[in-house]
């Protein structure tokens, strides 16, 4: 097997991704409860949508990342028609891990923090073994 040669990343990288929240955001509408607020997993998706903006333009040919761990605090509602704003900062990588802090705000409110690993993987053959999984 061939070894990968270390991501093109460094700490310090940053992305920063906004949504302004509509009614199909919801916890009522994605299920994860019956309040008419930003639901979690929108709050959650909208995170990894940050790291993955903050490793887009350094990407090796053929590759991308996938997401592996998630820890996350959501500790504030947010309204319809509000707009929050996640910020992801490459903390940490070691080999073809990476580890994101991330953040999202509602304005100066925090909304959520927490951290996102991804991992490098050959796009093709990571598509190939889940499709004969």
């Amino acid at each position: 097997m061939q070894e990968q040669p270390d991501p093109p990343f460094t700490p310090g990288l940053t992305a920063r991704v906004e949504l302004t929240v509509t009614d199909a955001d919801t916890a009522q509408a994605i299920g994860s409860g019956d309040v008419p607020v930003l639901g979690t997993p929108r709050v959650l998706a909208l995170a990894e949508a940050a790291t993955v903006a903050a490793t887009a333009t350094a990407l090796p040919a053929g590759m991308t990342t996938v997401g592996v761990r998630v820890e996350l605090d959501h500790r504030a509602p947010t309204s319809i028609g509000r707009t929050v704003r996640a910020v992801a900062r490459l903390a940490k990588v070691d080999g073809r891990r990476l580890l994101f802090e991330v953040r999202v705000a509602d304005g100066d409110d925090v909304v959520a923090e927490g951290r996102v690993e991804r991992v490098l993987v050959d796009r093709h053959r990571f598509v190939e073994r889940a499709a004969t999984a």
